[in-house]
């Protein structure tokens, strides 16, 4: 008995040294890089990318750019990130050289997921489509494709100007297909939210309040002039691909394109980095 009783503590402090191991790691992982990470992370490579501090209603954000001044020459790429996210989810975008000789490319860190007022998330389609806007109110819409992920999806669809393309990866527009992770509970119980990094915090208060304010857009989808062109893959679970035949549902098939990956899940902006890149240039030409 007392054999089994020294093992069983034995497994048990194992057991706790791992879980703080783990929520090291975890804070580690979801800790916004600082500007000085990622100029540096960028000076690695051949790529020139540049970081600035941009403010929209008394609220600081993070904007990373390739050129110091747009080529009106060349259409711009702007990239909208999801939950969690960053604009570094963009990385192998802002670097590929191809992708810079033929466009602009902007990325940008929203409210709540950056180094400036981390966890302030603001839950609001809204408000996200006008920090967007206000962002490239210089840019020529019909020179100008919205590339939105997962969140940033229905924040780049929400905008209704006439943009040259709004590209979507997979986008989480519709509210009867939206999943509610059992792990949110950990951000609903106080006595669990204190480990949760900030991060984690902004996109859990995002994520609960998505269904609701997709309701608010979800069924004036089609009033957006812009030409649609969206990427899923067909094994995503986290924002389902229901997602993305709704709009094919939504929109007349001359202004809706849907292309389906095989076989792909949610992280397909990293996994799928040629197959998207190939779409972009095509947009691009």
């Amino acid at each position: 008995m007392a054999k089994i009783k020294k093992i069983a503590k034995i497994i048990g402090v194992l057991l706790l040294l791992g879980f703080m191991v783990l929520i090291v790691l975890f804070y580690r992982m979801s800790t916004p890089k600082s500007s000085k990470e990622i100029s540096k992370t960028f000076s690695e490579g051949e790529a020139t990318v540049l970081i600035e501090k941009a403010t929209f209603n008394n609220f600081n954000y993070r904007v990373l750019k390739t050129k110091i001044e747009v080529d009106t020459t060349l259409t711009t790429l702007v990239f909208v990130h999801g939950s969690i996210g960053s604009a570094m989810d963009f990385k192998s975008y802002l670097i590929d050289e191809e992708l810079n000789k033929k466009a602009n490319l902007i990325a940008y860190d929203r409210v709540g997921y950056g180094i400036y007022q981390t966890g302030n998330v603001q839950a609001s389609i809204q408000f996200e489509v006008e920090l967007l806007e206000n962002l490239i109110k210089d840019l020529n819409p019909k020179n100008t494709i919205l590339v939105g992920y997962s969140y940033g999806g229905p924040i780049a669809l929400a905008s209704k100007k006439d943009y040259k393309k709004i590209m979507l990866l997979a986008p989480a527009v519709y509210s009867k297909v939206e999943p509610m992770p059992w792990g949110l509970n950990f951000y609903k119980w106080k006595a669990t939210r204190w480990v949760m990094p900030e991060v984690w915090k902004a996109a859990s208060k995002e994520k609960l309040g998505h269904k609701a304010d997709l309701l608010k857009f979800e069924n004036n989808w089609a009033d957006t002039p812009s030409n649609i062109i969206s990427i899923h893959g067909n094994k995503d679970w986290i924002v389902p691909f229901g997602n993305s035949i709704y709009l094919e549902q939504k929109f007349p098939k001359q202004q809706f394109e849907l292309v389906t990956l095989n076989n792909a899940g949610h992280g397909l902006v990293w996994s799928n980095f040629n197959e998207i890149k190939k779409q972009l240039l095509q947009q691009l030409n």
